[in-house]
């Protein structure tokens, strides 16, 4: 029997033109077409975060995804954090907004 593929899970933030563009959307019909879990949220004015779980290949797809962004977007930076697999998530949502 093969083993279950590994399961991760990523903090990412992209920053640049994602807001008022469809980002968020875009994140969370592409995680769930990926079937990760999490959640996606914007912070401030120029930045969205996002929380995925789920197969290693299907988290970097989606964050090759985030990197490129939808059509009138344009991300300027990104950045990944590896953290521990919690597994709380049922699906994945959009989280409240952050304005700090």
């Amino acid at each position: 029997m093969a083993d279950e593929p590994a399961q991760v899970r990523a903090h990412v933030w992209v920053k640049g033109r994602v807001q008022a563009v469809g980002f968020r959307m875009f994140v969370e019909s592409a995680a769930r077409k990926l079937t990760l879990t999490g959640w996606v949220r914007n912070v401030g004015r120029d930045t969205v975060e996002a929380v995925a779980e789920g197969e290693r290949a299907n988290v970097d797809a989606l964050i090759a995804q985030m990197k490129q962004g939808p059509r009138g977007a344009r991300v300027d930076e990104a950045r990944v954090e590896w953290e521990d697999v919690t597994g709380e998530f049922e699906e994945f949502g959009a989280g409240r907004s952050f304005q700090g």
